[in-house]
């Protein structure tokens, strides 16, 4: 049976919604008032959605990459714009040593997503020391880790004050000593994990191999001590060598623009290249190395000289590429947490198969599809220890991940045909009757399409297995799901949820049943 006119339907919500507000005023409202709250009331995915007309013009490469490497700042507990400081003064480098064009426009993009492999590792890392991740990282960054036998009492103090938070002294001792026994070893697995997953998503946005071997090869060291191949001097590709040099100024810098420069000449010849830290030293006496690249910098305008930057050979794309960054994008953050391995496909694929049965057009499938797969982007704010843990969230645990909807939103408002996508993946966590976060929308709030991922992302969450519960059976989350309907979840899209489960359930059987006699057949 087709749907009921959806569409229709919330309409009709929408105006009973204004309706009310102007009938409750008082005094009553003047006209131009009233077209103030409609205004007002529809800056949600029922206006955006409703009135935007499909964006499918050919993107600029440059401001969708810009605006993603805020989500991978989040991975890495980063400074905000850490990317693209990076870029800019990896760039004045490439510059100065006389790079030539085409090795820039790949270095370019390697400046920037040169952590996208970076939430391969969070689980892991998180299992080593037993804390925050992302403040691991960040201590990480700090530490010259090819010393092990020469540790730094700043790194050992961070470090004490994040193993095993909740722990006794002892067990955080004994972690502790375990973590400086199988240093050399977790590094090693570390870097591997990050890198090679990097370089596999580039190569799978096409950006070059050459991109995809800088961002591989990032932590080789200049005296062969580095990782995941153990490069020495030149036979480190030149832009690994640049990006190495770049991201550390960009981090040393957090104390000081001469702290940075300083740990670069301390390591000279050991990490770095001479040659390249020879040139960072000569841009920082005249001057141009920290041009809109300080950390007091604001980070849209540091965004803006990045893509001042933008090589001439870059080229303009459309629908399928982007197509293949939130694909990517989507499996950054499923990489993450093992509990989330797939999740933003698998609400992807039902977000769609939801949208389809309700007969939304295909400008909006398409809308649908792309929210789904980047809805969860702000969640790699998200410590590993509250993502996997076993036991109930704390209340402080609970205001982390209700912030992630807002990272998601903010990271996607910043490339203009992501708007509606921005706004949709924004709501996936709101409810009709307005118990949902973060802004705690009604229902005449919620487009269609927002409550067609709010559907599919409860639903698949229900099929999945957290670490506190096993996964249920379809049949199990349809029916747990149905308890929240009408009030907190939509009809329809709940109605559309169940046929398509119906089909793939009698599909299913279908199939083992023909199995079966297949095999007895054979027998």
């Amino acid at each position: 049976m087709k749907a009921p006119d959806v569409h229709l339907l919330q309409f009709t919500q929408d105006f009973f919604c204004v309706t009310l507000v102007v009938c409750l005023a008082r005094p009553p409202m003047p006209n131009a008032m009233c077209v103030l709250v409609w205004l007002l009331m529809k800056l949600t995915s029922a206006k955006l959605v409703s009135d935007a007309s499909p964006n499918e013009a050919p993107v600029s490469v440059t401001e969708v990459i810009s605006a993603m490497t805020f989500a991978l700042d989040l991975t890495e507990g980063a400074r905000p714009g850490h990317a693209l400081r990076t870029c800019l003064m990896g760039m004045r480098l490439a510059e100065a040593l006389g790079v030539p064009d085409d090795m820039r426009a790949n270095l370019y993009y390697a400046l920037q997503l040169k952590d996208i492999g970076c939430s391969n590792n969070a689980a892991r890392m998180t299992c080593i020391v037993g804390g925050d991740d992302r403040v691991i990282k960040a201590i990480a960054k700090l530490s010259d880790w090819t010393r092990p036998h020469r540790p730094e009492i700043r790194t050992i103090k961070l470090l004490w004050a994040n193993i095993l938070p909740q722990s006794s002294w002892w067990r955080r001792a004994l972690r502790l000593l375990r973590i400086g026994l199988t240093q050399h070893h977790n590094n090693r697995v570390m870097i591997d994990l990050r890198c090679e997953r990097g370089a596999e998503i580039i190569r799978s946005l096409e950006l070059g191999h050459a991109t995809a071997e800088a961002v591989l090869h990032l932590d080789e060291h200049w005296n062969g001590k580095g990782f995941p191949d153990n490069l020495r001097g030149e036979e480190i590709p030149l832009m690994s060598r640049i990006c190495s040099v770049a991201q550390n100024l960009d981090v040393f810098a957090e104390d000081s623009e001469e702290a940075a420069i300083s740990i670069l000449r301390q390591r000279s010849g050991r990490w770095f290249d001479p040659d390249i830290v020879w040139m960072a030293e000569l841009l920082h006496k005249n001057g141009t190395l920290w041009v809109d690249a300080r950390h007091s910098d604001n980070a849209e305008r540091t965004r803006a000289a990045v893509m001042a930057m933008t090589p001439h050979t870059t080229r303009r794309t459309g629908p399928q590429w982007i197509d293949k960054v939130c694909e990517a994008f989507g499996s950054v953050v499923d990489a993450k947490s093992p509990f989330t391995y797939r999740h933003s496909l698998r609400v992807s694929e039902m977000a769609t198969s939801i949208a389809e049965e309700l007969d939304l057009q295909p400008q909006r499938v398409d809308l649908v599809r792309r929210a789904a797969l980047l809805h969860d982007l702000g969640k790699l704010s998200v410590p590993n220890t509250i993502l996997d843990k076993e036991t109930d969230l704390s209340k402080d645990d609970w205001s982390v991940v209700k912030r992630h909807p807002e990272y998601t939103r903010d990271i996607l408002d910043r490339v203009n045909m992501f708007r509606d996508v921005a706004v949709v993946a924004g709501e996936h966590h709101e409810r009709l009757d307005g118990t949902g976060y973060p802004q705690q929308l009604v229902a005449c709030d919620i487009s269609l399409e927002s409550r067609v991922l709010v559907m599919a992302d409860c639903y698949t969450a229900l099929a999945e297995e957290r670490p506190y519960r096993k996964a249920m059976t379809p049949l199990e989350a349809v029916a747990t799901l149905r308890a929240s309907v009408p009030e907190k979840l939509d009809a329809h899209c709940f109605d559309a949820l169940r046929r398509v489960i119906e089909r793939r359930e009698s599909i299913a059987s279908w199939v083992r049943i023909n199995a079966h006699h297949a095999s007895a057949e054979l027998n």
